[in-house]
């Protein structure tokens, strides 16, 4: 099997503190391409660029996830910017719009979402975008702005799938994928040209079946691109192959 890209995970998370360097050792040693590792706040994206600094293969995107903007103060704009320079950098992400739990900010988190879209259009960055009970929202601004992005862990129905790559953008399933209860993603998943997908873990979360349950890492990513494959008709090896020239165009790893 040829190895797999991660286009997104959360390798500063705690979850990973006990065995971080070893585990990603092994992992780009047996399993793994590339990874694409996402901050979800300021102090987060610089743990991922150092990340990055340490393996040639790993790479950082930076960003205010929509759960975090609450805790952002001062001139956020200002210091993504800065950390967007570094050329390890391919993404401003995870941002977008969680309506979930109780107490969010709707304004705050439309208003964060914009500015971040807006930054990565000046910086010619794509974005990751996370998207969670706020469809109408989110559909309203990504028809204005239709960016180069990518929506992530997508569960969504055919229909808003089929708009997401009228605005020209690529989407990314987990290991929901391969869950019993994810017919409307699998659904989904049958209509997307195999060109505009991606693969990714989300690790810690989002572990497959039959993992499900467990802390995630990349080395699980094989299981959802079975199923993918199974969805398209095609050999597990085909489709990584894809998805990992998908991801080298999206990100443009070597940009610098």
């Amino acid at each position: 099997m040829i190895k797999i890209t991660d286009t997104h995970a959360h390798y500063d998370d705690e979850a990973f503190d006990a065995d971080r360097y070893e585990l990603l050792d092994r992992l780009f040693a047996e399993s793994c391409e590339k990874i694409v590792s996402l901050g979800c706040d300021i102090e987060k994206s610089r743990f991922e660029i150092a990340l990055a600094e340490k393996y040639e293969n790993l790479y950082a995107a930076v960003g205010v996830h929509p759960e975090n903007c609450n805790d952002v103060n001062g001139d956020y704009l200002a210091e993504l910017k800065q950390l967007a320079a570094h050329p390890k950098v391919c993404a401003i992400g995870e941002i977008g719009l969680d309506y979930h739990w109780e107490g969010f900010d709707r304004e705050r988190q439309i208003r964060f979402f914009r500015e971040q879209l807006e930054l990565a259009a000046e910086l010619d960055l794509p974005v990751c975008i996370h998207s969670r009970d706020c469809t109408g929202d989110m559909m309203n601004i990504l028809r204005e702005y239709k960016p180069n992005g990518v929506m992530h862990c997508f569960s969504g129905s055919v229909e808003t799938a089929e708009e997401i790559l009228s605005f020209g953008m690529m989407i990314s399933f987990t290991g929901m994928l391969t869950f019993k209860n994810s017919k409307k993603a699998v659904e989904a998943c049958r209509i997307i040209p195999i060109e505009r997908i991606m693969l990714e873990t989300d690790c810690p979360y989002m572990s497959p079946i039959p993992h499900r349950g467990e802390r995630n890492d990349s080395g699980n990513l094989i299981f959802t691109a079975q199923k993918l494959a199974e969805i398209k008709g095609m050999t597990p090896e085909e489709t990584v192959k894809i998805c990992n020239a998908n991801a080298e165009r999206f990100f443009r790893f070597n940009r610098a």
